[in-house]
């Protein structure tokens, strides 16, 4: 029996060895450029019937574990993130597996690659609804999900000025000099003192808040603006109101699905009479170029509930990215 050389064995193993990133590693090998393109080409595969995607699934006992997976055939990956959220915070986990063998090929820590597809989701909704001349932007949040938001859009929007609007005054200061530097565009960068204020002549708002209740009313949307609204995932929550939804002349949630078990944005405006799900359509028609186009003067209004297939495409993206380039841990087969 012939014998294979050690550095043939040690070649293989690697091959084998699922390789393990830590949230550095993402950091280092991410752009929002990159998670954009990511999104865009796996909403293409879907659109077309060759992906795949399970909504998120929780349970709880003491801490609550959320899962939700998805299948991406042209990287060659199914995979899942699995969470957890308590009293001592919340944890980020995205798993690969080989799509033809079912291998483990990485592990990812995933807290900064969340916050990256949750922005280039609503920076994708951006590219493809809002007007192409928008170039004011209203942030409402200033938390830890509201940098990748002002990114994203920045990405696909040259943006000549950023407004913030948070409850806590001194969250929204402090969130304006984090901006400073962090987009390349020439925006002013401004503080606004109510919301209403922060909409006022506002191309494109971005919510990414804790609210449970809205906090946008329809009255105060004017034609041809655009809404990225993402603070929730929960049946019973919502940021804007029922007649903010019935104005929007054109509705996407990221998945229809998804949005039809946690998406509370639109099942209290369906329960309230606002909306007819007959007119909700997923991203992937709008990326695809199905769900028809959008006059000037239109409202437009994208829910975001965040989907496994935006964070298996990204892990994808990373995985190639960290095996191209040598960073990472390999892991004990």
């Amino acid at each position: 029996m012939r014998r294979r050389k050690p550095e043939a064995i040690t070649a293989m193993s690697r091959l084998i060895m699922p390789l393990f990133l830590r949230e550095a590693d993402v950091k280092a090998l991410l752009t929002m450029d990159l998670v954009l393109a990511a999104l865009d080409q796996a909403f293409r595969e879907w659109a077309g019937g060759r992906a795949g995607n399970q909504p998120r699934r929780r349970v709880a006992g003491g801490a609550v574990l959320a899962t939700m997976s998805a299948a991406l055939p042209s990287a060659g990956l199914v995979g899942f993130k699995a969470y957890t959220v308590s009293r001592a915070g919340a944890r980020f986990w995205v798993c690969l597996f080989d799509a033809a063998d079912g291998r483990p090929r990485a592990v990812v820590e995933a807290h900064w690659l969340g916050r990256l597809r949750t922005g280039a989701a609503s920076g994708l909704a951006t590219r493809y609804l809002a007007r192409p001349e928008a170039s004011v932007l209203t942030i409402i949040g200033a938390g830890s999900q509201a940098l990748t938001q002002v990114l994203a859009v920045a990405a696909v929007r040259p943006l000549r000025e950023v407004r913030v609007f948070s409850r806590d005054p001194a969250h929204r200061h402090a969130f304006v000099e984090s901006l400073t530097g962090a987009i390349s565009s020439p925006a002013s960068i401004r503080t606004a003192g109510s919301v209403r204020e922060a909409l006022e002549g506002a191309d494109i708002v971005t919510t990414i808040t804790s609210a449970a209740h809205p906090i946008v009313s329809g009255e105060w949307l004017q034609a041809g603006q655009h809404l990225n609204v993402c603070g929730s995932n929960f049946p019973d929550r919502r940021e804007v109101d029922g007649p903010a939804v019935r104005r929007a002349d054109i509705v996407v949630a990221d998945d229809v699905e998804a949005a039809r078990l946690e998406a509370g944005d639109l099942l209290l405006a369906e329960r309230e009479g606002q909306l007819s799900w007959a007119r909700v359509h997923s991203l992937r028609e709008v990326v695809a170029g199905t769900a028809g186009s959008r006059q000037p003067s239109d409202v437009s209004l994208f829910k975001s509930v965040g989907l496994a297939i935006e964070d298996v495409a990204v892990g994808a993206a990373v995985l190639q990215l960290a095996e191209t380039q040598g960073v990472g841990l390999r892991l004990p087969d």
